[in-house]
């Protein structure tokens, strides 16, 4: 028998590439579908009509082909974490972690795929759809986290400070996220342009809430940086410097969304940014561990 074919690490950093960069993508298409009303332009799950798996453009228009495109990326996505998947079992030496998180990936896929039909299937309910997105959140972390494992040198552990304050930033970019989605479930833009139950709160209120949880991880991540920048953290101190530029241009976009009546494309960039900023806190997370093991040694390869 002729031995097992083999993948260089250099296929492991385009596959984890490709994958982030389409997790983060499904998210912005995401936010098309709902602010141009198209989220119920396939009315049915798993096909997009009751007699056809594709979108027929006559019956169900342009809402309809919208929304048939934003299922077709699932496709992609499919494809995408099945290459990192295989990429990482090609692999010699295995790394087991990298391993780990590209069949996380894959749970990540699944559990969209499921939340989406379900989503489509409760016409839209907010909560569902609320769901929906941090499902998606969800996906991209993982490949995030692959991604970060993929392209990783080593470098000196962070000191315990930086690794405090990089725990409580992603703890509150989490919560920005969160409640981000119960704006989101509870403003103008339900996904469809037939009436849709929304969540039962002030719409006002509930986004002075999202800006000032906003503005305390902002303030947090500019304290990761001078913290990391005083310990001599530049990895950390980098990554947090660029997640303060995230959520700088976050802040001014969502400002300018609510002063200006949401407007489609503001919202889209929005959402495109808070998957940017999801991604960005998870690197200061992985960057801040308190060990850091280099992907090549032998030690951490093994499965």
């Amino acid at each position: 028998m002729s031995p097992a074919p083999t993948t260089h690490s250099r296929a492991v950093r385009w596959t984890t590439t490709i994958a982030v960069a389409v997790a983060v993508l499904i998210i912005v298409t995401g936010g098309t579908v709902r602010v141009t009303g198209s989220g119920l332009g396939c009315p049915t799950w798993p096909r997009c009509t009751d007699d056809s798996f594709t979108s027929a453009t006559a019956a169900t228009g342009l809402h309809g082909a919208i929304e048939f495109g934003n299922r077709m990326l699932t496709t992609v996505i499919c494809v995408a974490v099945g290459a990192v998947i295989i990429a990482c079992l090609l692999q010699r030496p295995r790394h087991r972690a990298l391993l780990f998180s590209a069949w996380g990936q894959f749970v990540g896929v699944l559990l969209n795929a499921v939340v989406g039909g379900i989503t489509v299937l409760t016409g839209l309910n907010p909560y569902v759809v609320a769901l929906h997105f941090l499902a998606a959140i969800a996906l991209l972390v993982s490949t995030t986290v692959s991604y970060d494992i993929a392209h990783r040198a080593v470098v000196p552990a962070p000191a315990e400070a930086t690794r405090r304050l990089a725990r409580w930033l992603v703890a509150a970019t989490g919560v920005v996220v969160v409640v981000g989605t119960v704006v989101t479930g509870a403003g103008p833009h339900p996904g469809d342009s037939a009436e849709v139950h929304r969540i039962p709160v002030h719409w006002a209120t509930i986004t002075v809430v999202h800006g000032v949880f906003a503005l305390a991880a902002l303030a947090l991540a500019a304290a990761v940086v001078v913290v990391a920048k005083r310990a001599g953290d530049d990895l950390v101190r980098r990554r947090a410097t660029l997640l303060l530029v995230l959520f700088v241009a976050q802040a001014a976009l969502g400002t300018f969304q609510s002063l200006d009546g949401l407007p489609g494309l503001a919202v889209v960039l929005h959402l495109g940014g808070a998957a940017l900023t999801a991604a960005g806190a998870t690197r200061v997370l992985l960057a801040a561990r308190s060990t850091t093991v280099d992907r090549r040694a032998p030690e951490a390869l093994a499965v």
